[in-house]
């Protein structure tokens, strides 16, 4: 069982954001949690990121690799972990000050559940941002709500080492959306404890970030993430069907709007996943 007195893991993977990157450290090295290590994956960055590491000290753990992605930094920050808890944050949003605090409290009160998530704060470009009700936060089993779209903020998660030693690690073939392939194979079988405090904040709205950099065709990658789960893992009747119609639904949109853009290879394959996985195919 966690307690307050089980020590965290804190995991940040950054690359080339020495400008945002102090904030997000000092929002958890001035947390209140009595015990926690600080992991920063340098993902290969080339600016200012080594300098501002090095100031720290022993304040923190710094990692270094060659680019390889969020879900590779990731990956390495679990590895090297020493902790039994393990909270992430990305390198451009922070912790409000009570946030480990209040989670592992929280985690501690439901000793059978292995991941949880918090309600967070958005800003885009500096100024708040009302979130939608397709993005509202909730708890249990999220399979279904987790098909059409990522609704587990990063930042927000706090997981026991336990989750990746069952389900495995981020997928490293992901540019992005990794994180919607780890959150459907983790809710096919483990609820989501959802902690409904706003305990992070997230910043958004740059040209920098992959979600912007991958926002058109995105889908293709969440596409992709529903064939590995459909071929890869076994699925309960239910959560089949679920996850065979959201696939038609999203190759059917994505293929034939590469069709209207002239790619067709792409819209071809698509296509051709919707006569697959659809029912009335079979």
């Amino acid at each position: 069982m966690a307690s307050l007195s089980t020590p965290v893991s804190v995991i940040i993977p950054t690359y080339n954001r020495a400008v945002f990157l102090a904030r997000a450290i000092d929002s958890v090295l001035s947390q209140s949690y009595p015990d926690f290590e600080l992991i920063v994956v340098d993902d290969g960055s080339t600016d200012e990121t080594q300098a501002l590491l090095a100031s720290y000290g022993e304040n923190l753990k710094v990692l270094r690799q060659e680019n390889r992605g969020p879900a590779a930094a990731r990956n390495a920050g679990i590895r090297a972990a020493r902790h039994p808890l393990l909270a992430f944050l990305d390198s451009d949003d922070q912790f409000a000050p009570n946030k480990l605090v209040q989670q592992a409290a929280a985690m501690e009160a439901q000793p059978d559940l292995l991941i949880s998530h918090t309600q967070e704060t958005w800003f885009r470009n500096g100024c708040h941002l009302n979130q939608k009700k397709r993005h509202a936060k909730e708890g249990g089993n999220i399979f279904a709500r987790s098909l059409e779209l990522c609704v587990v903020g990063m930042s927000t998660v706090m997981a026991r080492q336990e989750l990746f030693d069952r389900i495995g690690l981020f997928d490293e073939s992901f540019p992005c959306c990794e994180d919607y392939e780890l959150w459907l194979r983790a809710s096919i079988l483990h609820p989501f404890l959802l902690v409904d405090m706003p305990l992070t904040i997230k910043h958004g709205g740059r040209p920098d970030q992959v979600s912007v950099q991958f926002r058109v065709g995105m889908d293709r990658f969440r596409i992709r993430a529903l064939e590995k789960l459909l071929v890869d893992v076994s699925l309960t009747p239910d959560h089949l069907r679920l996850a065979r119609e959201e696939l038609v639904r999203k190759a059917g949109i994505y293929g034939n709007g590469c069709l209207k853009h002239g790619q067709n290879e792409e819209g071809k394959r698509c296509l051709a996943l919707v006569s697959q996985y659809s029912y009335t195919s079979v």
